[in-house]
């Protein structure tokens, strides 16, 4: 296709900071689009893996202390999460239980598929924390001891999966990965950077990442070509 016919179905603003990043080579530009869009797929398949092993893991712990029906629950009377500095995630866990409601009917496995992200990100915001018994850490039981050079605690943990959920949702609105923040300027850095935390946490949680990605994980290679673009202008 040539390059017209492709401005034509993608639009010119969206190719706008592709081609200022290969200097006006329209050839270049896309394929540096289609190598970000190789590179989001890869991270996207990383990152559903493990937003799942980190729910799944979320969800253990909370059944254990909390009961069967812990997420539901949380949002009723006298729930973990009924109160009204944490309106926002009951009104996310209530409109989701809502929507299984009308649909086929609630279980627990149905209404934690409906939870995004952000929901198992702020479990290890203050409040929420606290709420689930200031001990969810437990659930990366390989993850360092804290001293006094670094710190391993719940604000590392939410820190990091905010840097994963920013990626994630930036993949999911279509936005470019592969460009160093604030500039035109390319490369992967962003991408592997955000990719070892995952492998990091997946570590953490007792997983074996390498066994449990194994045939799914195409991150590298993704990166490799980017390099390579920018390597041969």
């Amino acid at each position: 296709m040539n390059y017209n016919d492709f401005e034509g179905i993608v639009s010119s603003e969206r190719l706008a900071r592709y081609l200022k990043a290969c200097n006006g080579d329209k050839r270049k530009a896309m394929i540096l689009y289609r190598y970000n869009l190789h590179a989001s797929e890869a991270m996207y398949s990383i990152i559903s893996c493990f937003e799942i092993a980190l729910r799944n893991a979320i969800d253990r712990h909370m059944t254990t202390h909390f009961g069967n029906d812990w997420l539901r629950d949380s949002i009723l009377n006298g729930g973990i999460f009924n109160l009204p500095i944490l309106h926002k995630t009951r009104d996310i866990i209530n409109c989701a239980y809502q929507r299984v409601q009308r649909g086929t009917g609630y279980t627990h496995p149905k209404l934690l598929a409906e939870m995004e992200f952000g929901i198992w990100k702020y479990m290890f915001s203050p409040v929420q924390y606290r709420q689930s018994g200031n001990n969810l850490l437990k659930i990366f039981p390989n993850k360092p001891r804290s001293s006094r050079q670094a710190q391993y605690n719940r604000s590392t943990i939410f820190n990091e999966l905010d840097r994963i959920n920013s990626l994630r949702n930036r993949i999911a609105h279509h936005e470019p990965i592969c460009f160093v923040s604030g500039t035109s300027d390319f490369d992967s850095t962003y991408i592997e950077t955000t990719y070892q935390k995952a492998i990091t946490l997946f570590n953490w949680l007792g997983i074996d990442a390498k066994s449990y990605l194994f045939g799914l994980d195409h991150v590298r290679k993704a990166c490799d070509r980017i390099k390579s673009l920018k390597d041969n202008p």
